[in-house]
């Protein structure tokens, strides 16, 4: 690895074409390489074996490349590729010192790897430095015109992106003028690449068009190497032209991808593939721009006021949540375009938008969510309202107009910079589940109210009809109906000014009326059929025990008087009979005759006649009759056989008596059976 700290020279290929990537990593990392953007230079020198690239390299680029020892002969001393970094010069730049071509070493494999390395260093290379003796200009079997065509040949396997400096270096200089052996050097040149067969697409591509040909010459190393060094260091100041000339190019590979683009260039280099570095440039681009927005993307979600603000966000609406996303999502797009700056600007530009997209779609279901806080935000305010006093469809509406207003708001307020997230279909939704929740509580309040008034008729109907059946008073069902009439219309009219608030449609409110009107009259049949059904003999027998204790007056009678005995009796079951007679019969509506009492009074009282053996009433329908005729005149028998029982320690004469007052023959009146009436003499 490093034999020096300044240039950490390190072998980047080795004898057996195997890249050292992980070595390659590591001096990346050292020399801070991806710091540097597309501020950097890579030089590459090639030449003969023993030439001595390596001595030229250490002292034009104050590396510390292993050079040959001359005791030991002029054996390889550089083998595979080797990589360092230039000390002291700008802009930052990399040297690279290949193994020399026609060695002996390698026997037939030198000029498989002599091709794929002079690829390599063209592929990665601002400018390539060949390195030849002065002596072998001119000469037509000498070493530089191989090695000329195989840099020539292998030229035209790349996808050229931008110029390349060619640089000569002509070691051990002669008296022969520098003009001579450069015009020489340029006239073999345009021969060798006139020769190589080219691809239909550089047919007429000219050598000028994809190299910036340099030339200098320098001394011999061993016999003027003061001299030697003075001039290397003219060379030196005059480097950083030729990098600019050679590249420094905008669509170059940035640094931070180098070492995996060097990789991948060498691998498709030993496969023998074409090297197409446009495309390589893409693909490069695409790796290291899909990595960098990974990075950035695991980073975001490990963000604590990003985690803090999404955690908040799932139980209430977080006021600024957008802005604060939005803020924090964008220091880590900025971080991304400042790495990612320098490569190919349409992958660039598409992960960055992959990255931004997988960020807002992580919070998108908490921005729903957040959203959706709306609608019970809702619910709440409603309650609210309705617990302060009774509901109004304005209020209901007021709350819907807000909190529609506030969703806008908060989409506004939620939504992440260049999200562009529709929420139309949420609005919808949540305006339709607004609707739908108000309209349940218009609906559970109305029934409320409807409820209320039915409960309130039925509680006050209930009270006052029971109390009309039982004192049999005149006129009952007349009293019944006012009754039915007055409180349906009192229930109607508060029904109607209370429904105002429900801004309920006039059908509606018919519809309503007719229910509660329905309702009451349901009430009052029910509460005389159940009378009828289970109280009918006690309601005659209290009604008789009543009439026969106290006059119209409420005076009580002097029950030792035969007479008044006797009209107490006829009252009593009078009354006791207009009982019977009212039970009978639902009569609710006006104008419908009612001859029960009629007819019982003439059957069981004056007997008259006997209407009893029928089962309808005249002018009674069915569904109104409680008690037939003939189950009347049942009841009617038990309920005098009830009043009535025999005891015998009981005066006969008194039972004789008040058998004849009630008129009963054929039965054997033993005594009077209501408990607590003296039986005076």
């Amino acid at each position: 690895m490093a034999m020096n700290e300044d240039c950490c020279a390190m072998q980047l290929i080795d004898h057996n074409s195997v890249f050292n990537d992980a070595g390659f990593n590591r001096f990346a990392e050292k020399v801070k390489l991806a710091d540097h953007g597309l501020s950097y230079a890579v030089v590459a020198i090639m030449g003969p074996q023993s030439s001595g690239k390596s001595t030229l390299m250490n002292h034009l680029f104050h590396t510390n490349f292993r050079e040959m020892d001359a005791d030991e002969g002029r054996n390889q001393t550089t083998k595979g590729v080797w990589l360092a970094k230039c000390v002291g010069i700008q802009p930052f730049t990399i040297a690279m010192d290949l193994e020399g071509t026609d060695g002996s070493e390698r026997g037939q494999d030198d000029i498989a790897f002599e091709k794929q390395s002079a690829l390599f260093a063209l592929a990665i290379s601002d400018v390539v430095i060949i390195n030849m003796w002065c002596h072998d200009i001119g000469r037509e079997n000498a070493s530089n015109k191989p090695l000329l065509r195989t840099v020539f040949e292998v030229m035209m396997r790349i996808h050229i992106l931008y110029k390349r400096t060619l640089l000569f270096v002509l070691r051990d200089k002669t008296k022969t003028p520098l003009e001579r052996l450069k015009n020489k050097l340029e006239e073999d040149m345009h021969k060798i690449w006139d020769g190589v067969q080219k691809p239909q697409a550089h047919e007429s591509t000219l050598l000028t068009d994809i190299f910036n040909v340099q030339v200098v010459a320098l001394p011999n190393y061993e016999s003027e190497e003061e001299i030697f060094k003075k001039e290397v260091g003219q060379l030196r100041q005059r480097f950083p032209r030729y990098t600019s000339q050679g590249g420094l190019a905008s669509d170059r590979i940035p640094a931070s991808a180098f070492s995996f683009s060097a990789q991948d260039i060498w691998n498709v280099i030993k496969e023998n593939r074409d090297l197409d570095l446009p495309n390589h440039k893409v693909m490069v681009a695409t790796v290291r721009c899909k990595e960098i927005a990974a990075e950035k993307f695991n980073q975001l979600m490990q963000n604590k006021d990003w985690l803090a603000w999404v955690e908040a966000a799932k139980t209430s609406p977080v006021p600024g949540f957008g802005e604060k996303l939005t803020s924090i999502l964008n220091t880590y797009l900025s971080e991304y375009d400042k790495e990612a700056m320098y490569f190919d600007e349409g992958v660039r530009n598409e992960r960055k938008e992959e990255l931004q997209l997988k960020a807002l779609d992580s919070v998108h279901a908490t921005y729903t969510t957040m959203l959706s806080k709306v609608l019970e935000e809702f619910k709440v305010r409603l309650e609210k309202s309705l617990k302060e006093g009774s509901f109004d469809s304005s209020v209901s509406a007021s709350c819907i107009v807000s909190s529609v207003r506030e969703f806008d708001q908060g989409c506004k307020d939620a939504t992440i910079q260049n999200a562009n997230w529709d929420s139309s279909s949420i609005r919808e939704k949540l305006v339709c589940d607004i609707d739908a929740y108000a309209l349940r509580v218009h609906d559970v309040k109305l029934s409320e109210l409807k409820d209320k008034c039915e409960k309130k008729l039925s509680t006050s109907l209930t009270k006052q009809v029971e109390a009309h059946l039982e004192d049999g008073r005149e006129n009952v069902w007349a009293s019944i109906r006012s009754i039915l009439h007055h409180q349906t219309e009192e229930a109607v009219s508060t029904l109607s000014t209370e429904i105002v608030a429900f801004n309920v449609d006039n059908k509606s409110i018919a519809k309503m009326e007719q229910d509660l009107r329905a309702c009451a009259r349901n009430v009052v049949e029910k509460i005389v059929r159940d009378k009828t059904e289970d109280q009918i003999l006690t309601l005659m027998k209290h009604r008789f025990e009543k009439v026969l204790y106290f006059d119209s007056n409420n005076n009580s009678r002097d029950l030792r008087k035969k007479k008044v005995i006797k009209a107490a009796t006829e009252d009593a079951l009078s009354a006791s009979l207009k009982v019977l007679s009212v039970m009978a019969a639902i009569c609710l509506d006006d104008g419908t005759p009612n001859n029960t009492e009629k007819s019982l009074f003439s059957s069981l009282i004056d007997r008259i006649k006997d209407p009893l053996a029928s089962d309808t009433w005249e002018g009674v329908s069915l569904k109104d009759t409680l008690i037939t005729p003939v189950a009347c005149k049942s009841l009617w028998e038990k309920f005098i056989q009830e009043i009535l029982s025999v005891r015998e320690d009981s005066r006969r004469h008194w039972k004789r008596k008040l058998a004849k007052t009630l008129g009963i023959v054929g039965i054997n009146i033993i005594s009077l059976a209501l408990s607590g009436i003296p039986l005076y003499s």
